[in-house]
């Protein structure tokens, strides 16, 4: 396919202005507010298998209002304690699936959680076990309208708090060193590393790669791949709706996320991705307000780098946490 979005050198000057409501760093505070306030305890169970270097735990943590909120904790054998650890978020309609397909950090020295996203794991993969007990209104296939016309009630609301808590959780974990935790993920998972970066005080180092909703006028208008292509379908049905729905969405702009996030970042974009257009992923990484770096794929989709960039992940968070032989071959 042809290119679409702007060329290199314009991407990396580009900081757009984006929308960004009065109240919203009182809305995200009263949210992880309340839902730390509503307590419960991260339940941990051992999960047998065939898996002899790595402990496996099937999860319970407490999310957004106390919601239950299932993850998969993988702790490497034979790697001296505290670890440090990586908290992963995974793709848009993806569950955590099951711990044997993603080894990659704990094979690295790394503990990993392994989080659902609520409601999802019916579309790709296999599966997830964490269901959304809340919902509201009208809405197309898909997640990004649920409750889109209403910032309290919107899915992403959810979606974000739990991410947060994520990060609660995995500090709660003895075997895990409380001031190394990392988020990251790809798609809607790399969105919500960025929440997490953005909302939690506790998250030391973000990689981000890929990741949508981010300036979300812009990129709704730019591509017609889902899942943004839901929100251009809603508001083709829901004429009047577009003001509200553009208000709840700067809520969760990874732009506006961003701007809040001061842990050092690495980023990854693919030039041809018409899932996460790069001017978005751009977009963020240039209000991003800690240190950051991005790594192009100039002739990639949304698969990006893939294995590669991986290894670049490891080779960059190995030399923030002084894990050694991180990234071998990179």
């Amino acid at each position: 396919m042809p290119r679409f979005d702007l060329p290199a050198e314009q991407l990396r000057a580009y900081t757009p202005d984006v929308a960004e409501p009065d109240d919203f760093d009182a809305f995200w505070r009263a949210g992880i507010d309340a839902a730390r306030a509503a307590g419960g305890d991260v339940i941990r169970t051992p999960s047998p298998g065939p898996l002899l270097t790595a402990e496996v735990f099937d999860v319970t943590f407490p999310g957004f209002a106390g919601d239950p909120v299932r993850a998969w904790l993988v702790l490497p054998r034979g790697i001296p304690r505290p670890l440090p650890a990586v908290v992963e978020f995974v793709g848009y309609g993806r569950g955590r699936g099951l711990p044997h397909e993603r080894l990659h950090w704990p094979t690295a020295g790394y503990a990993q959680l392994i989080v659902d996203t609520r409601g999802q794991g019916g579309q790709w993969g296999t599966g997830g076990a964490t269901p959304d007990p809340h919902g509201a209104g009208p809405a197309t296939p898909g997640y990004l309208t649920r409750g889109i016309e209403d910032p309290a009630a919107y899915y992403y609301r959810r979606v974000f708090v739990d991410a947060v808590r994520a990060v609660d959780a995995i500090r709660a974990i003895p075997e895990v060193d409380a001031a190394r935790i990392a988020v990251t993920g790809n798609s809607q998972g790399g969105l919500i590393a960025i929440a997490a970066a953005g909302l939690s005080e506790f998250v030391a180092a973000a990689l981000p790669t890929a990741p949508v909703l981010c300036d979300v006028q812009r990129v709704i208008g730019l591509t017609g791949e889902d899942p943004h292509a839901e929100i251009a379908r809603y508001l083709s049905v829901q004429r009047e709706a577009t003001e509200q729905v553009f208000r709840t969405l700067s809520y969760i702009d990874g732009v506006n996320l961003a701007k809040r996030a001061t842990a050092p970042a690495l980023f990854g974009c693919g030039h041809f991705d018409t899932i996460a257009p790069p001017s978005g992923v751009y977009a963020a990484h240039n209000h991003w307000a800690g240190e950051h770096e991005l790594i192009d794929y100039p002739w990639n989709g949304h698969e990006g780098g893939e294995g590669l960039h991986w290894t670049r992940q490891a080779a960059w968070l190995g030399a923030r946490f002084g894990v050694t032989g991180s990234g071998a071959g990179a």
